[in-house]
C-alpha cells in the first residue's frame, strides 16, 4: 500500500522527516525514500527496504540531507520520491494508491510525440512519473493535482515538494487518510498519526477527499476544496492501519476492539480462552475476550525485530516463510487447551493452517477462528494491498470453484443466511483443519468502525465501487467482470 510524511519547520527538519517517515513502514515493505530542500536545492535518497528496516539503511544518509522542509514514503513498489523539473517549477513528489489504467495514460502521453519516461519499476513505467506527467500538462500545481485525480482510475493521495511549501492531497474518493499536524517549530503531514505523538505534533486538520492544501511553516490553507462522496479503505481500521492512528476521528485500536466485542455477542463457543494471531488481530481478541468474559492468552509469540508483515511478498513461498519464521508457539500454553482465535482476516488461508497445525502438534484439542471481517470474494483495485496477480488466490474463490466448477456468480455467496455461504464457509473450514469458523457479518463491521456504509469502501465483501448505500451487493456483484 505505501505511506508518507512530509514537514515544513522553522529549522533543521530532517530529524522529524527521518522518524516520521520509519512510523510508516508497516505500509510498505520494498522502497523507501526522502526528498529535502534547501538554498542549493534538492538532495533525494531512495533505498531497497526488502530485506532491511528503513532504519537502517538510511542511518548513515541523515549527515547528507538538510533543510527546513521535505518528504518521505515508504513505498510498495515503485522508486519514490521523484525529483521533478517542469513549467512550474522544480519539486519533488510522492504518492500512494494506484493507478489501474498506467498503460492508457502512458500510451496517450507518447501520442504527442513530445513525452518520455526515464523512471523504470520492475520493466514498467513508474506510476507516480505518470502522475507528475498528468500535472505538468496544468498551468498550476492545484490544477495539474486535480486535474490528475479526475484522469487516474484507482486512487492517488501525494505529497509535492516545492519551494513554495507542501502541497497534500487527499484522494478524490478519500481511500486513503492525508492528515496535517501542527508542532512548536511548524507543521507536518502524514497518512498515519501514529507518527505525531512522539515527534511534538497534534492534529488540526484531515483532509477531505479531493482537497488540496498548500502548507508552509506557518500554516496551511486549502487550495481545493473537498468533495462530498468519500469510499476511505475499511481495511485500514481491520488491518492495515496502526494501532495508535486514527482516521475520520476514530482511532483503530478502539475499533478493533468493538469489532471483536461483536464477534463475542455472536457466538456460543465454549473454549478455555481467546488469543489473537499478531499483530493486527490481538485487538480483536481482546475486545471479544473482555466481551465474553474469558482470560486472553499467547500460545504463540511473534518474533518482532526482523520479520515483515507476511501479507505483502508477492510470491507465495516467501509469504509461507514468513508466517513459518514470525510465530513461535508456546507449548506450554496449548497442550490440552481449547482456544479461539481472532484474525483480521482470511486471504488465503495457507498461512494459517500453517499455524494451527503447529498447535495441534503440541497438543491443542481445539481452534475456533474468528476473523474481523466477512469473507473475501474482491481483490482490491483502488489500493496496492498484494502483488497478488488472481482472485482466485483468494480462500474463498477457491471453496466456490469446488463447490460449482466455475463462477458465474458470487450474489449468493455474500448473504451469510444462504446455503451456498454456509457450505462455502464449511469447505474453507475443512481446508484449515479447525473446529469453528465464523466470520464477522458486514453490518456489525461497519458499526465497530462507526462511520456510515456509504462513506466505506467494501469492495473486497460485496463488489460495491462507490454504490453509496444504495445499490444492493447483488446488484453490485452482478457488474463485476469475474476472473
Amino acid at each position: 500500500m505505501g505511506g508518507f510524511f512530509g514537514v515544513i519547520s522553522k529549522q533543521e527538519c530532517i530529524s522529524d522527516l527521518f522518524y516520521g517517515t520509519d512510523y510508516h513502514c508497516h505500509l510498505g515493505t520494498r522502497r523507501g525514500g526522502m526528498a529535502t530542500i534547501n538554498e542549493n536545492g534538492f538532495t533525494r535518497i531512495i533505498h531497497d527496504i526488502s530485506n532491511s528496516q528503513f532504519r537502517s539503511k538510511f542511518d548513515d544518509d541523515l549527515r547528507k540531507m538538510h533543510g527546513n522542509s521535505g518528504i518521505g514514503v515508504i513505498s510498495d513498489y515503485e522508486d519514490q520520491p521523484l525529483i521533478i523539473g517542469s513549467h512550474l517549477g522544480t519539486y519533488g513528489i510522492v504518492t500512494v494508491g494506484l493507478v489501474k489504467n498506467a498503460g492508457e495514460l502512458t500510451r496517450k502521453a507518447f501520442s504527442t510525440r513530445t513525452t518520455h519516461f526515464s523512471e523504470m519499476s520492475g520493466n514498467e513505467i513508474n506510476p507516480t512519473e505518470i502522475i507528475a506527467t498528468l500535472i505538468n500538462h496544468e498551468e498550476s500545481f492545484e490544477a495539474g493535482i486535480a486535474s490528475a485525480q479526475e484522469t487516474i482510475e484507482g486512487s492517488c493521495s501525494m505529497l509535492l515538494l516545492t519551494r513554495k511549501g507542501i502541497y497534500a492531497a487527499r484522494d478524490r474518493l478519500g481511500r486513503t487518510p492525508v492528515i496535517v499536524g501542527k508542532g512548536s517549530n511548524g507543521y507536518c503531514v502524514a497518512l498515519e498519526t501514529c507518527s505525531f505523538p512522539n515527534l511534538g505534533y497534534e492534529v488540526v486538520h484531515e483532509l477531505g477527499p479531493g482537497e488540496i492544501v498548500l502548507i508552509t511553516e506557518n500554516g496551511y490553507e486549502i487550495r481545493k476544496q473537498p468533495g462530498t462522496e468519500m469510499q476511505i479503505c475499511t481495511f485500514l481500521w481491520i488491518y492495515y492501519g496502526y494501532p495508535a492512528s486514527t482516521y475520520e476521528g476514530i482511532n483503530v485500536e478502539d475499533s478493533r476492539h468493538r469489532s471483536g466485542a461483536a464477534l463475542a455477542r455472536n457466538d456460543s463457543v465454549d473454549v478455555d480462552f481467546v488469543a489473537g494471531i499478531p499483530d493486527s488481530g490481538v485487538a480483536h481478541a481482546y475486545g471479544y475476550a473482555a466481551e465474553a468474559g474469558l482470560p486472553y492468552r499467547r500460545p504463540f509469540v511473534k518474533y518482532t525485530p526482523t520479520w515483515a508483515r507476511s501479507f505483502m511478498p508477492q510470491i507465495q513461498e516467501m509469504r509461507n516463510l514468513v508466517a513459518r519464521m514470525k510465530l513461535i508457539p508456546i507449548k506450554e500454553l496449548t497442550a490440552g487447551m481449547r482456544m479461539l482465535f481472532c484474525d483480521d482476516s482470511i486471504v488465503r488461508g495457507t498461512q494459517l493452517y500453517n499455524t494451527f497445525q503447529k498447535l495441534y502438534l503440541y497438543g491443542a484439542k481445539e481452534i475456533h477462528l474468528r476473523p474481523a471481517c466477512p469473507p473475501l470474494l474482491f481483490g482490491c483495485k483502488f489500493l496496492n494491498f498484494s502483488r497478488s496477480r488472481s482472485e482466485m488466490d483468494l480462500a474463498c474463490r477457491k471453496a466456490i470453484v469446488e463447490l460449482e466448477g466455475e463462477i458465474t456468480s458470487l450474489d449468493k455467496y455474500m448473504d451469510p443466511d444462504t446455503q451456498e455461504f454456509k457450505a462455502m464457509v464449511e469447505i474453507i473450514r475443512k481446508r484449515m483443519g479447525i473446529s469453528s469458523l465464523v466470520y464477522q457479518k458486514m453490518p456489525d463491521m461497519v458499526e465497530a468502525i462507526g462511520l456510515p456504509k456509504e462513506k466505506l469502501c467494501t469492495y473486497c465483501w460485496d463488489g460495491c465501487e462507490g454504490c453509496g448505500g444504495k445499490t444492493s451487493r447483488a446488484q453490485a456483484a452482478t457488474t463485476i467482470d469475474y476472473v
